[in-house]
């Protein structure tokens, strides 16, 4: 997971970032870190989050909580 601020505030897991997903796998993660259900998700938002190892069971994986969480300092820091 890189961080940085080089190109402007990104935060990227293999090189995926936040403004990389899709509306739907955006909502999908946000919905999850608050505890809402996957069975409520976008099924293919999960599954596409479950391929590039965002999410793990139903769950989300560190990297993806890291992801949300630069991505709202980003956004309040704007």
């Amino acid at each position: 997971m890189d961080c940085g601020i080089r190109d402007g505030p990104r935060c990227t897991m293999d090189g995926i970032s936040w403004a990389d997903l899709d509306a739907d796998e955006q909502r999908t993660i946000a919905m999850l870190m608050d505890g809402v259900s996957a069975d409520l998700c976008d099924p293919v938002a999960l599954l596409t989050l479950k391929r590039i190892g965002l999410i793990a069971g139903s769950q989300l994986t560190p990297a993806a909580e890291q992801l949300l969480a630069e991505a709202a300092r980003n956004a309040f820091a704007a």
